[in-house]
């Protein structure tokens, strides 16, 4: 996590609420403002305001689906990297028949604490950055012993079809570990957060504002509309928020790993 990014350190459900509430207030003093300029305002304002409302609009329909790709995206990328680790982690238990006798319980047991290790810190909000700290410094530990392990096994058995195939599988362990945890730190940037969040309450602005030229409320349109933008938004926060939000990567391939009979 970008630490110096303001708001990950809140609720997804916080912000949303937020933003509910501020659109309702600047609705409503759009609403008084549009009133209070009712019988100042010839025709042609009042209809210059209603295209302005739909321009409006009509970009806050832009950055939401633009927004909401991006935070998809970034969430289907964190899927993927763990599946591509779960499998590089399993393809190396399996390969690890393929090494020297003698080091094949040592590699089980450097694996299964690896695995523990992969699996806690996935479980683990990235906002707690000592904890995870201490943790990537016990897997990097773990990482090291294992290839010395596999240095010490080609030294024994050089073949490519036996230790090599382990080696090569344990590069990808490595690899994929390191892939994985720069996805997690790639995020929808704040700045496009922010405009949205600017473009939506400036929208509820707008939409009182017209209302009061027109004299008249429509409150249940305009809180409806208001409520379901305010979900759409919490969606795309949390969709963008990896160990935080309610929406989270199924961690279930991972904690399987630890079942699996050695």
């Amino acid at each position: 996590m970008n630490q110096h990014e303001l708001l990950y350190g809140y609720s997804s459900i916080a912000i949303a609420a937020a933003l509910f509430a501020a659109i309702v207030i600047f609705n409503e003093l759009g609403f008084r403002v549009g009133r209070y300029i009712q019988t100042r305002t010839d025709t042609e304002v009042k209809a210059l305001t209603g295209a302005i409302q739909a321009s409006i609009l009509g970009l806050l329909a832009l950055l939401l689906g633009f927004t909401f790709s991006m935070s998809m995206q970034r969430f289907d990328n964190r899927s993927m990297a763990l599946i591509d680790e779960a499998n590089a982690i399993g393809t190396v238990m399996l390969r690890v028949q393929l090494l020297p006798e003698q080091y094949q319980n040592q590699a089980d047991r450097l694996l299964q604490d690896y695995t523990s290790l992969r699996v806690a810190i996935g479980q683990l909000d990235l906002t707690r950055l000592e904890e995870r700290n201490a943790f990537n410094k016990k897997i990097a530990s773990l990482q090291n012993e294992l290839w010395l392990l596999a240095i010490s096994a080609t030294n024994d058995d050089p073949r490519p079809v036996t230790t090599g195939a382990f080696v090569k599988s344990l590069n990808d362990l490595i690899d994929s570990q390191g892939k994985r945890n720069a996805l997690l730190q790639m995020q929808v940037p704040e700045v496009v957060l922010i405009l949205l969040f600017i473009v939506f309450i400036s929208s509820g602005g707008i939409m009182g504002y017209s209302s009061g030229l027109s004299g008249k409320r429509i409150v249940a349109p305009i809180s409806l509309v208001s409520l379901l933008i305010t979900l759409i938004v919490f969606i795309i926060i949390d969709l963008d928020r990896p160990k935080r939000g309610l929406i989270q990567v199924n961690q279930s391939l991972m904690t399987d790993l630890l079942q699996v009979e050695r």
